[in-house]
């Protein structure tokens, strides 16, 4: 999170105290609702190279599968990878019957990711409290359209 490219459509560079807190929150996820972001672990280095996974704060927009991952591991497939198992999850395990991403609507990676995901823009949305300052814009579909149109692998 400290670095200002990565970081710049999740919120801005974070310093280690703020960071340490986003991770505690990630963590809470997990006792509080069952479920939350997982660590993507690179298999050849052992690195921790970002997170992607269902995600529903209070007062989110919706159901959301999200991403993150380092720069220096951008365009390898992870988030790719990683989306559409999380998807499953939340479609098979968690009974979700709609999934979104929240997209900044400069950030063109993560668009060619929603949909290459079989999701599409459904226009501004706005996230909660301090958050409301970034705009962000919904991409969804619905679990049928991704039983439908799911990504081989």
């Amino acid at each position: 999170m400290a670095d200002e490219e990565a970081a710049r459509h999740l919120g801005g560079p974070q310093d280690p105290s703020t960071a340490w807190r986003a991770m505690a929150t990630m963590c809470g996820s997990w006792s509080l609702q069952g479920f939350g972001m997982y660590s993507v672990i690179e298999k050849s280095s052992g690195a921790w190279v970002g997170r992607v996974g269902p995600w529903r704060p209070h007062d989110w927009p919706g159901t959301e599968v999200g991403w993150g991952v380092i720069r220096s591991r951008w365009g390898l497939g992870y988030a790719f990878e990683a989306a559409v198992a999380c998807i499953d999850h939340a479609v098979l395990h968690l009974g979700w019957t709609d999934i979104i991403h929240l997209i900044a609507p400069d950030n063109h990676r993560s668009q060619a990711l929603a949909r290459r995901l079989g999701a599409e823009n459904h226009g501004p949305a706005a996230l909660p409290g301090p958050l409301r300052v970034h705009p962000v814009e919904i991409w969804r579909q619905s679990a049928n359209q991704w039983a439908e149109r799911r990504p081989v692998m």
